[in-house]
């Protein structure tokens, strides 16, 4: 139970150096007049694989070599949770549940997605899969 709860730890503190990564990039490229939404896709990309980098050889440990169908399956993984935060967004806000405590809510479970998919399909070893 240890590690597990070292592994989460690790995994959210990537977790705030991705939203560092992605707010620094957004308000560079918007300051030097890239347009808001370009900006948002370099910004949201660039913390995407600044979070792979990081899970993969720091939070999960992975000492297997870094594969196309790894990437992939991290990248599908990331449009689930984010599909998943923004229904919860919009399904929270909807029912009167203030922005601030939906958008809170709704981060915890993209995060409890992120992890888990990470941890148990993303990164797992093979032995870990049952393959081994």
């Amino acid at each position: 139970m240890w590690n597990e709860g070292a592994t989460l730890v690790r995994f959210t503190l990537v977790g705030i150096g991705n939203t560092l990564v992605d707010f620094g990039v957004f308000f560079l490229l918007t300051s030097m007049g890239v347009s808001y939404v370009l900006a948002q896709i370099c910004s949201y990309s660039a913390g995407v694989i600044n979070s792979y980098i990081w899970n993969r050889t720091w939070t999960f440990r992975v000492q297997e070599k870094a594969s196309v169908s790894q990437f992939f399956q991290f990248l599908i993984l990331n449009l689930l949770s984010l599909g998943t935060t923004v229904v919860l967004l919009q399904l929270l806000h909807s029912a009167g549940i203030s922005l601030v405590i939906s958008k809170g809510m709704a981060t915890m479970a993209g995060m409890a997605i992120n992890f888990s998919g990470s941890r148990f399909w993303v990164f797992s070893s093979e032995r870990e899969r049952g393959r081994g």
